[in-house]
């Protein structure tokens, strides 16, 4: 059996989030690149992020420090389809520091589609 993808959509890591961390296909919608970052958060992929990330708010380095990824609840999608150009999408993201910190990253991001390729902006922490 096909280990399930980080990102909670149901599909297996294979058939969802891995082509985009691949650079093998790009995400579709604002959603989709979401939920890979996500994905990407999950496996300390810093490159992956990096690429996706608007080159006008990218930090030139990233500190994928011990916090344990534990689940992703995609809480709205606004615009972000494949006709696009702009989309916000507001998750909840829990996670773990330590054996017993747990906690949760509320966030409403937001994307743009520059050259057909769907990139994070910034967004707001709740």
């Amino acid at each position: 059996m096909a280990a399930a993808c980080p990102c909670g959509s149901g599909a297996s890591f294979a058939d969802c989030c891995r082509p985009y961390l691949r650079g093998d296909a790009v995400a579709p919608t604002a959603e989709a690149l979401m939920r890979s970052r996500y994905t990407a958060y999950v496996r300390r992929d810093a490159g992956y992020l990096q690429r996706t990330w608007h080159p006008r708010t990218c930090p030139a380095t990233l500190d994928l420090d011990e916090v344990e990824w534990r689940g992703l609840e995609v809480l709205g999608v606004k615009g972000g389809g494949p006709g696009d150009d702009a989309g916000v999408v507001s998750f909840v993201a829990h996670h773990a520091t330590g054996v017993v910190s747990m906690g949760a990253l509320r966030e409403t991001s937001r994307f743009v589609r520059e050259d057909g390729r769907w990139l994070y902006v910034d967004g707001d922490v709740a």
